[in-house]
């Protein structure tokens, strides 16, 4: 105390500017999560928790759906995923599941000339 004027540590002041950030990521969520700033602390680590790891778990998922599309369309051209994927790979085509599950649903005719390269280079 100087005088009158409370002077406040810097640790004071970082501690409120943390606690003002806690508190604001914390909006929304329900109960003593959004309002009381021990268990909203809790709760803003946890769900950056989940955030990062579901961050990765989406590539993943997306993936795994791509896989499954171009699967399903090339067992109706008489072939397996595995099969078709080496085969393209030995004819020395260059495209990524994304863009083969995209051809499969919007331009079927384009995917079935990939197939029967494929099918060439069995």
């Amino acid at each position: 105390m100087r005088g009158d004027v409370h002077v406040a540590g810097k640790d004071q002041c970082c501690l409120a500017q943390e606690k003002k950030k806690i508190m604001k990521m914390a909006k929304g969520y329900r109960g003593a999560r959004s309002r009381a700033y021990r268990r909203a602390k809790e709760q803003v680590v946890r769900s950056l928790a989940y955030a990062y790891r579901d961050r990765r778990n989406r590539k993943r998922d997306f993936r795994r759906l791509w896989i499954l599309r171009i699967n399903a369309a090339v067992r109706n051209e008489g072939m397996t995923y595995s099969q078709f994927m080496g085969a393209l790979k030995k004819a020395g085509v260059l495209i990524n599941r994304k863009r083969l599950a995209q051809l499969s649903i919007e331009d079927p005719e384009a995917f079935r000339e990939l197939v029967q390269i494929a099918l060439a280079h069995r």
